[in-house]
């Protein structure tokens, strides 16, 4: 398997290339060069496997001769052995053909876990072959940092500095990332919002060059690991409901386009999706090029889902590049475009083109918490607040309600008690065991400045086991 670049400029490179890169030199996110297409019938012969002999199956040809067999077994056996759920990602039923996937049942109680858990010990793995080491540098509106930090924290051959917008983070989501002490995590607030800490990533990866030699490794969506294992779930799902003899919709709350384009990528492998819904919050972006064919800038806004506020979606370019027949070109002219501009459309052949799959809603915090309190009225079960803009996006933009629609469940409940207290749900549940006294336990990070140049300073006086690179 090769991969190639969105923007059409970079050289082609293998998995484990790609494992590393994160972003491509020119400046566009890798893709495979061609996706594999299971048939129908290799599809339903699935059916009952257990979580990681299914993603050995879907993964393997995205790895395939980087990878040993067994070990990526191994590797696929260990990732998943330490979810909490022997199911994996259990679907949970709402109401009539309506099933919520839970995907929180990782160490760190979000979706995140499924990618980000496999990159650290596909990381560790690769390293140690080679016998090098990297720093991670990554930005988090709140469950990547955790789950990026638990994923490689006992890496050998790591070093990790997650960024997080200062006070925009929920307690949980906080202390989950700043708990975990080690000479080689590293937890920075910085003095802006999201897009400011993906933003620094961004450039940082453009230019390495204070790293004084060592290489710079993704963790946030842009790295294509963290895309190939969140495909998996969508065949699990599917298959627990009829798959492939029927279609299936999904509802997936989205910030920056990563969870959804992978639902994207099952289809065009294979898998029988009938309709892919972009549930956001506020903050919107997705939903204005998915209804309206523009995908602007405009001002952020927190919210009570805070892992969506994002004013720009760094995946979408992978997208966009299939819209325009992989054209990297015309992709990278587009990217120039939007960089200047803050704004970007395209030929209404394409958008029409992507609004046969896709549909959008965008959902403001009066109606999440009134879609938590009516849930839970309902069935009992509560939602956290980005699964609960999934749950009223699925309702309101069902194409066809005798398909069964599935919502990605992307975090527990108790990492957001805010939005079930301003639900009314006077009962929040309480930290599973392995958190339980998360909130007395020890607290690292450090405060930075909006600023480039103190975030890389930072980094390289701190790098290689708390000594200067």
């Amino acid at each position: 398997m090769r991969y190639i670049s969105t923007r059409g400029q970079a050289p082609a490179l293998n998995f484990e290339d790609v494992l590393l890169a994160g972003l491509a030199s020119d400046g566009g996110l890798y893709v495979p060069e061609s996706l594999p297409r299971f048939t129908l019938e290799e599809i339903a012969s699935w059916a009952g496997l257990p979580y990681h002999e299914l993603a050995f199956r879907v993964m393997r040809p995205f790895v395939a001769g980087c990878i040993a067999d067994a070990d990526f077994r191994r590797i696929l056996e260990e990732t998943y052995g330490v979810f909490a759920h022997k199911a994996v990602a259990p679907l949970t039923q709402l109401g009539a053909n309506e099933w919520v996937l839970e995907l929180f049942q990782g160490p760190t109680l979000a979706f995140k876990d499924f990618a980000l858990q496999l990159l650290g010990r596909l990381l560790d793995h690769v390293l140690t072959r080679r016998g090098e080491r990297v720093v991670i540098m990554g930005a988090t509106s709140g469950d990547t940092g955790s789950a990026a930090i638990e994923g490689c924290k006992a890496c050998d051959n790591v070093d990790i500095f997650i960024m997080h917008p200062h006070n925009r983070v929920s307690e949980v989501q906080r202390r989950q990332m700043t708990t975990i002490l080690g000479d080689n995590i590293h937890n920075i607030a910085i003095e802006g919002n999201f897009d400011d800490c993906q933003e620094m990533v961004k450039a940082s990866f453009a230019d390495q060059g204070f790293l004084k030699g060592t290489r710079l490794v993704a963790v946030n969506s842009i790295n294509w690991a963290r895309i190939m294992a969140q495909i998996v779930y969508y065949f699990h799902a599917a298959l627990q409901l009829g798959a492939p003899h029927r279609s299936l919709a999904f509802s997936v709350p989205t910030g920056n386009f990563g969870d959804i384009f992978a639902g994207y990528l099952a289809r065009n492998m294979g898998l029988p999706v009938n309709q892919l819904i972009v549930a956001t919050n506020r903050n919107d972006i997705l939903h204005r090029f998915m209804s309206g064919n523009r995908y602007d800038k405009d001002t952020l806004h927190p919210s009570l889902s805070p892992s969506m506020d994002i004013m720009v979606s760094s995946n979408f370019e992978r997208l966009l590049f299939d819209l325009h027949g992989r054209n990297g070109a015309v992709v990278a002219a587009l990217m120039d475009a939007f960089k200047a501009t803050g704004r970007l459309s395209v030929e209404d052949d394409r958008w029409t083109e992507a609004r046969r799959l896709f549909d959008s809603l965008a959902v403001d915090d009066e109606t999440t918490c009134a879609t938590i309190a009516g849930v839970h009225g309902e069935t009992g079960y509560l939602l956290d607040p980005h699964t609960a803009i999934g749950v009223r996006a699925a309702r309101e933009c069902r194409r066809n309600p005798a398909l069964p629609m599935v919502i990605l469940g992307t975090a527990h409940p108790v990492k957001f008690p805010e939005a079930a207290e301003k639900a009314g749900i006077a009962a929040v549940p309480q930290l599973p065991a392995h958190l339980a006294d998360l909130f007395q336990r020890e607290e690292r990070c450090s405060v930075l400045p909006n600023d480039l140049k103190a975030v890389q300073a930072f980094v390289s006086l701190h790098g290689n086991r708390g000594k200067p690179l």
